[in-house]
């Protein structure tokens, strides 16, 4: 399995619009690429002062399919993000093996 994360900074001013935008169209449109199995989106913590930040986890089942993702569809996914959000955003990509799972039998 691959992680496939993108951090993102947000303009808090225009966050409640992003958060919308990301839930009902970018993240259903790379969903939909198959590429990936699931998604979520969570808030950073301990952000520096005037920013918001969220992470954007999607999860692959194979380098083959993130290498898919990445060839085929990642540039026009992220040039409509930036178009629409320019100036009002900084991101950064992170890859990563899952090495191992440990779930908890707690209910």
């Amino acid at each position: 399995m691959i992680l496939y994360n993108v951090t993102v900074s947000i303009d808090p001013e225009i966050a409640e619009e992003w958060l919308t935008w990301m839930r009902e169209v970018h993240i259903p449109d790379v969903m939909a690429t198959g590429c990936f199995i699931e998604s979520r989106i969570s808030r950073v913590h301990g952000e520096e002062e005037g920013g918001m930040t969220y992470a954007i986890t999607y999860l692959s089942p194979s380098q083959a399919l993130l290498d898919e993702y990445q060839s085929t569809h990642a540039a026009a996914l992220q040039r409509e993000h930036s178009l629409k959000y320019d100036g009002r955003f900084a991101a950064f990509r992170t890859m990563l093996s899952v090495i191992e799972e440990f779930r908890s039998h707690v209910g």
